[in-house]
């Protein structure tokens, strides 16, 4: 599917990320990452660890100052955080002091503070029950088990009702069960709210069972878009049938080559193993991997 000028919800262009270096010229994480979303679309963002991918989310999110370039969301350029864009987190931050109605209702007070109060319960319970809660809403997070804090988390994001929804690894803590639960509840809220999202993750298989693309990323520093891989399977999606494609294992293997290309251990096999031996070194040998300080001066 080709990008329209009418299919652009989402526009990021040039978009570079740079930390200031008091040794030289500034260190770019990300450097011109260029991305169309359409609307309704699932985009997964996947790459090495350190390739920058919560930072362009989190420069989508409006938590991350641009260093350039820019971010368009429904023809508005972003100068900072907004309820259009929510973000769900690896962890799920709750309050423990509140509830999970309580935790939900921080945020939708603060952005609908014009609404009767009847009505701001009423998108609460429903954000909760969405996500099957409904019975558990007025537990506190100590109560809850990750999986159900996580969802507490999913649904104080949805409670804002965003244009955009943001996952930076958000099963990334639960076991594979209750990882594959909480997929399902995102893509059904999103097939039923018509959301457009974005996913960070560093699991293959969730990058191309949740996604309609996988934008895989180049190492960084100065890590920008390597590849884009359309995945064509059918919404609803059944998770039996999609495994049992011949066309998940074309995907997989693809973006598994894009992955070991790019793995920054590659060729570095010879110099762990011998760090690795240095018991064996003798004293030449150990003090040319490891040279002797100068004595210090009395």
């Amino acid at each position: 599917m080709a990008d329209s000028e009418h299919s652009k919800f989402v526009e990021i262009s040039h978009l570079i990320k740079a930390y200031p270096n008091p040794f030289g010229d500034d260190i770019r994480v990300v450097d011109d990452f260029n991305l169309n979303i359409r609307k309704g679309e699932f985009i997964s963002l996947i790459g090495h660890s350190g390739c920058g991918k919560s930072t362009v989310l989190t420069m989508l999110a409006g938590l991350n100052d641009i260093s350039d370039g820019g971010i368009i969301v429904g023809n508005r350029e972003i100068s900072g955080p907004g309820p259009d864009r929510a973000v769900v987190f690896q962890a799920p931050c709750l309050m423990p002091w509140l509830t999970a109605f309580g935790n939900v209702m921080l945020g939708v007070k603060n952005c609908y503070p014009k609404e009767s109060k009847a009505v701001r319960k009423q998108i609460v319970e429903h954000s909760l029950s969405v996500v099957g809660l409904a019975d558990s809403m007025h537990k506190y997070p100590k109560e809850l088990s990750g999986g159900m804090q996580q969802r507490v988390g999913i649904a104080r994001a949805i409670a804002l009702k965003p244009s955009v929804l943001l996952l930076d690894e958000p099963f990334g803590r639960l076991d594979s069960l209750t990882r594959m639960e909480l997929q399902d509840v995102v893509l059904d809220i999103l097939a039923k709210e018509k959301l457009t999202a974005l996913i960070v993750t560093h699991d293959v298989d969730e990058a191309i069972f949740m996604a309609d693309r996988c934008v895989m990323m180049s190492n960084g520093p100065k890590a920008g878009v390597g590849e884009i891989m359309e995945i064509d399977f059918p919404r609803p999606r059944d998770r039996a049938e999609v495994f049992a494609d011949p066309d998940f294992f074309r995907y997989r293997e693809h973006l598994l080559a894009f992955l070991e290309q790019r793995s920054p251990f590659k060729g570095a096999t010879r110099v762990h193993n011998r760090t690795n031996l240095m018991g064996y070194l003798n004293k030449a040998e150990l003090e040319d991997v490891f040279p002797r300080p100068e004595k210090a001066i009395a």
